[in-house]
């Protein structure tokens, strides 16, 4: 039996209106939390989806 890791990316609009994406790859429970997080520090759009894998 195979399982596979899906890792997920957040992109974000800080305070400042600048686009952000993250250099480092989330699991599913630790990116919601930095999107909380992101959101708490008055961040807009804050978006997880996944990131596609290393070829």
């Amino acid at each position: 039996m195979t399982t596979t890791m899906i890792n997920y990316r957040l992109t974000w609009t800080d305070p400042n209106g600048h686009p952000r994406t993250a250099v480092v790859s989330y699991d599913k429970p630790s990116g919601e939390a930095r999107k909380k997080e992101l959101e708490a520090e008055g961040c807009t759009e804050v978006t997880l989806r996944p990131a596609k894998p290393d070829a």
